[in-house]
């Protein structure tokens, strides 16, 4: 059985369908053992403890640098033995502490077609500028922000003028995207 750690800062949805991904048997021979959350009170906790996920959840303030709670992080999913490490808005650069530990085992989901519109406002910065095709994109994680090896990519295409609309448009897509890649990865 392989193990899952999967990073959230919001409300989670891509956590719900990767850890039911898991259970449905659409990502074979494998759990979430771990929800780590930067937001006390945040949405994706409810959802965790709803699914009987184990939760890691931290201020970032309450610790004297990013080291020393990557550093944490990371002593809690090696004794949960995770092989795989997802982010799923996940609003944190990762920093050395956790990609020297998981080398080549981050994955991170983007709500564009990268290279185009990296960083957090993704979704608002495509829909401003007009884009007439939007996507999803899963790639590997480094130091470079949205920068890592694209593993898969979906366009979703979009003509409307309602952003709340695209936005739940491009939710489902990551949802299924997510789950068929990390599959992929683990097969």
């Amino acid at each position: 059985m392989r193990s899952l750690a999967v990073f959230v800062s919001g409300n989670g949805s891509n956590f719900e369908a990767i850890a039911e991904g898991c259970r449905s048997g659409a990502i074979a021979n494998c759990e979430v053992v771990l929800c780590v959350c930067d937001k006390p009170g945040a949405k994706v906790l409810e959802r965790a403890k709803r699914l009987g996920v184990k939760t890691f959840v931290f201020s970032p303030k309450d610790y004297a640098s990013k080291a020393d709670y990557e550093r944490e992080i990371a002593d809690v999913m090696d004794s949960l033995g995770v092989d795989l490490v997802c982010l799923a808005g996940y609003m944190r650069i990762v920093g050395e502490e956790l990609l020297g530990r998981y080398e080549g085992k981050i994955v991170n989901i983007h709500p564009s077609l990268l290279p185009a519109f990296p960083g957090a406002n993704a979704i608002r910065e495509a829909f401003e500028y007009g884009v007439k095709v939007y996507g999803v994109t899963i790639h590997e994680v480094n130091a470079t922000l949205d920068g890592g090896r694209i593993l898969s990519q979906v366009a979703v295409p979009y003509e409307g003028d309602d952003f709340d609309e695209l936005v739940a448009e491009i939710h489902k897509a990551e949802h299924k995207l997510y789950v068929e890649t990390i599959s992929k990865i683990l097969a």
